[in-house]
């Protein structure tokens, strides 16, 4: 039986204030739902253990989870890149009843890229429980999902809906990144190693080869 791989990554949530990351994480981590909206003052960080299966050979991992719940004052940009430091991936959370909360995903996701690279992002469209209040066009949210290629879940912290998912989800697409990066970095080593492994013998052409003959000896 293969021995059971350990993985620890960095995620955050990210978006606007009041668009529920704190109680999606509540939900995710503890299954509560608390409808008393709190700021989140500089962040606060929860950890949960995940069970994943690899994406390259099925073998299943122990993946935990350092989730990050950031403020949602983006206008505070050089504390937000302090607390972006590390992260390996984000869930970005909408509100559906405020369309400026889905407006400023791309803000959001500028300032994470700019800080840690283009690490894996997921879009949360969240209190799908009001969607009867929603302010949002499906294919504005489908073409801002395609623009920044990745894909998006109405979720409820209220209900659970997608809650799960979504954390198991981005998970997924942490790990599928990084095989993807030692993959790539394999052929890369395996392409240096043809070229530069056997090396060029040039002859000139006044260079005399000896004839050696069946009796000489080596020395």
């Amino acid at each position: 039986m293969p021995e059971m791989k350990y993985f620890r990554r960095k995620i955050c949530l990210l978006g606007d204030g009041g668009v529920g990351k704190t109680s999606l994480i509540r939900r995710f981590v503890e299954d509560v739902f608390n409808d008393k909206y709190v700021t989140t003052l500089g962040t606060k960080v929860t950890m949960k253990e995940l069970n994943i299966k690899s994406p390259q050979n099925e073998q299943p991992l122990k993946m935990t989870l350092m989730i990050w719940d950031i403020m949602g004052q983006k206008e505070l940009k050089r504390l937000l890149i302090s607390f972006y430091k590390g992260a390996k991936g984000a869930l970005i959370v909408a509100d559906i009843t405020r369309k400026e909360t889905l407006e400023s995903i791309n803000d959001w996701i500028q300032s994470l890229h700019n800080c840690v690279g283009k690490v894996p992002v997921l879009f949360l469209l969240n209190k799908s429980d009001l969607m009867d209040q929603t302010r949002m066009k499906q294919d504005e949210i489908m073409n801002l999902a395609k623009k920044h290629g990745t894909s998006f879940l109405f979720t409820s912290a209220k209900t659970g809906k997608n809650v799960d998912k979504a954390f198991m989800r981005l998970s997924e697409m942490l790990l599928q990144k990084e095989e993807k990066k030692r993959s790539s970095n394999k052929v890369s080593m395996i392409g240096e190693t043809h070229i530069s492994g056997t090396p060029e013998v040039k002859f000139s052409k006044k260079m005399k080869i000896p004839n050696i003959s069946k009796d000489s000896e080596s020395v």
